[in-house]
């Protein structure tokens, strides 16, 4: 059954007829209706027909057979066909309509054509030796059996219009129930056609309209089997469209944001000195210079986005050691994070652990989580990184012992943009976490941020072990992975 939720949204006007689709789906209905029921009325006339025959046939030769068993009796009572009485005989040939002619045993004629003979049984006039009998249609024949001894046959003739009124009124019935089955399939023909066809008409509408810029258009059918599964696809094809549109225009706005605040301040700085208002100070100089720094990280920033959120697309997988690679990302991050003041320590795992992984891509993830740490703990604080496995997966933990991420923030810390209250101050772009979850999400892992047991943050992040069977570590790098040309490592 095939419900439609709802009026038709703005610009979904699914048309009332059938369309080219329910036409020729229709047609084909039609076609195969008509075709069987004319098979099945000319098979029911033919064996109406042949029924109707055989059931005549069979009672005109019980008809034959009384015929035959009282001219035997006849036969008997004069032992012989000169004297006998054949008109009980004629009688009940007479009652039949049938034309009634009696044959000796050496088949001359003793009795037949007229129905009528003299009483003392010999023929009359007319009635050669060999007299042929009378009338014209189907006929029956039996012997007369006396004694175990045939000594001669009757036969009758019947009316050729016999049986046929039984046959003319099969045949009105015949007919008349095809015709009243060739409604039947075509309306129940009709109405499942409209059924089959009325939700891919409403997907279609649907599309167009969502082509035509209605965001809002939707199917919104439960239907059956595959036209269900193609209707809820479309639905969910389009919500993620809304949502991918709603993205866009949110990134567009929060990018417009994150750009006026660096350009506003350069502006007019550099308005301040090309009018005189200040002196081109090296502090002045370095204050604009550390806004461009930031418009051109900013920028950064968006091109990494893009890329790790194509990098399912490009991700050249290898086999590699997952314990190496966060080792050599510490090495790599090693004098930005002594610049901040902070103490590092490293806790590789009892044994490598291997992952299918593009070994760049994952070492840029490792290097933002690191330098995200960085930027937000405060000097003197530790930071350590541990790697361990499940029977399944690979873990990689970055733990520090900053002033942690408020509860109500952690859900967030990895969406594009979002910034809390200490990133928002920190001048953070929002960015780097967000690259971080769309390479692990590309690698089939998963990272998420925790707090600390001690306070601070712990920032996880998952991949699937390889296979026992494929498990062939390969050692670390013994410095940082070569970088391809143009991939910036922040947060």
């Amino acid at each position: 059954m095939i419900r439609e939720f709802g009026p038709a949204r703005s610009g979904v006007r699914p048309s009332g007829g059938l369309g080219p689709l329910g036409r020729r789906l229709f047609a084909a209905f039609a076609v195969v209706a008509l075709a069987s029921v004319a098979l099945l009325t000319v098979a029911a006339l033919v064996g109406a027909g042949l029924g109707l025959s055989s059931a005549h046939q069979a009672d005109r030769q019980r008809v034959a057979s009384r015929v035959a068993a009282t001219a035997a009796d006849a036969y008997r009572a004069v032992d012989g066909w000169s004297s006998s009485d054949l008109s009980a005989a004629r009688s009940i040939a007479a009652g039949a309509g049938a034309v009634l002619t009696v044959r000796n045993a050496d088949g001359e004629v003793v009795s037949g054509g007229s129905g009528s003979e003299p009483e003392d049984g010999m023929p009359g006039p007319g009635h050669g030796h060999h007299g042929q009998m009378t009338g014209s249609g189907p006929g029956a024949s039996a012997p007369v059996v006396v004694g175990g001894r045939t000594v001669g046959s009757v036969r009758l003739v019947f009316p050729s219009g016999s049986g046929t009124a039984g046959l003319s009124v099969a045949w009105s019935w015949v007919a008349a129930a095809a015709v009243g089955a060739l409604a039947l399939a075509l309306a129940v023909s009709w109405f499942v056609t409209r059924r089959l066809t009325a939700p891919v008409i409403r997907v279609a509408a649907s599309a167009r309209a969502l082509a035509a810029g209605d965001r809002t258009a939707r199917a919104r059918i439960d239907a059956p089997g595959e036209l269900g599964d193609l209707a809820r696809a479309f639905d969910a094809m389009a919500d993620d469209v809304g949502r991918v549109e709603q993205a866009r225009h949110r990134l567009a706005a929060d990018v417009a944001h994150e750009l006026r605040t660096p350009l506003a301040s350069l502006q007019a700085g550099l308005e301040e000195l090309r009018d005189g208002y200040a002196e081109p100070s090296a502090e002045r100089l370095g204050t604009l210079h550390d806004q461009a720094l930031r418009l051109g990280r900013i920028v950064g920033d968006l091109g990494e986005l893009a890329e790790a959120e194509s990098a399912r697309l490009s991700l050249h997988l290898t086999e590699v050691d997952l314990t190496a690679l966060a080792v050599a990302a510490v090495a790599e991050r090693g004098a930005e994070l002594r610049t901040a003041g902070l103490t590092v320590h490293t806790v590789p795992g009892p044994a490598p652990l291997p992952v299918r992984a593009d070994a760049d891509r994952l070492h840029q993830a490792l290097g933002n989580l690191l330098s995200n740490t960085a930027r937000h703990c405060r000097p003197g604080d530790t930071v350590t990184v541990t790697t361990s496995a499940t029977p399944t997966e690979a873990l990689v933990e970055v733990a520090d012992t900053g002033p942690g991420i408020p509860s109500d923030e952690l859900p967030h810390v990895f969406d594009r943009l979002w910034r809390g209250a200490r990133a928002r101050s920190g001048g953070g772009s929002g960015i780097g976490l967000a690259v971080v979850r769309e390479l692990v999400t590309a690698h089939g892992g998963t990272v998420t941020a925790a707090p600390g047991p001690g306070g601070g943050t712990r920032m996880i992040l998952r991949l699937p072990r390889a296979a026992p069977q494929e498990a062939r570590p390969v050692p670390g790098p013994a410095g940082p992975p070569e970088r391809p040309a143009g991939l910036r490592t922040s947060a």
